[in-house]
């Protein structure tokens, strides 16, 4: 395997459920759906992509970009995520929170006032920035979620279910909105969803898991 991403053989336990010997490759800039009904074990991996779940007795390997990452702590992988129940703070205020990861990081006030402006435009938040959770729309929250995952320009992406819940009209938006993000960029992406038509419809390649 040579892709940006590589699991190799990763096994998986949580509770009951178990997934063992699971590979998979995602080519740099590729966007992948990885799809499947509930309970295949699909959010799990991700979560072991991501660092928030450990492979069941260090078993398999996770390399991103070349580098293995696999016992790195979340934050050291360079991986944004979009959770399916965007959790935003009901405190602060949209630009607060596209601006959260570089002040963290401890940014210059300039780098991250140009980086909160270009991911504003990117996503339609211009006129929303001063305003807080309470005052969104669900369309308008995923936005944010995904300008917040983006913000510190994060080697992978990871998208859970990231447009579930959304009524007929915002889906199409907000669909549009990450593909055109995803492709701005440049940002190499795994899309999980349970959906045939959000995964054919976001990604480069669909994978489907039993």
């Amino acid at each position: 395997m040579s892709g940006f991403l590589r699991l190799e053989k990763l096994a998986v336990r949580v509770g009951a459920f178990e997934l063992r010997d699971f590979s998979l490759e995602i080519a740099e800039g590729e966007c992948l759906s990885l799809m499947g009904p509930s309970g295949c074990g699909k959010t799990t991996v991700m979560e072991v992509i991501c660092g928030l779940r450990e492979a069941w007795r260090q078993a398999g390997k996770i390399y991103l970009g070349g580098e293995d990452v696999t016992n790195l702590a979340a934050g050291g992988r360079g991986v944004g995520l979009v959770p399916q129940d965007v959790v935003l703070f009901p405190t602060m205020t949209v630009r607060e929170h596209l601006a959260f990861g570089p002040r963290l990081h401890g940014w210059k006030r300039k780098a991250m006032g140009e980086r909160v402006e270009s991911l504003a435009v990117g996503l339609g938040l211009e006129d929303l920035l001063e305003r807080l959770p309470k005052g969104l729309s669900g369309g308008e929250s995923r936005r944010v979620a995904l300008g917040r995952a983006l913000a510190l320009r994060p080697r992978l992406l990871c998208l859970d279910e990231a447009l579930s819940g959304l009524d007929e009209a915002r889906h199409e938006d907000v669909l549009t909105m990450i593909r055109a993000m995803i492709e701005r960029e440049k940002v190499t992406t795994l899309h999980v969803t349970h959906s045939i038509v959000e995964a054919r419809a976001l990604g480069d390649r669909v994978l489907e898991m039993g």
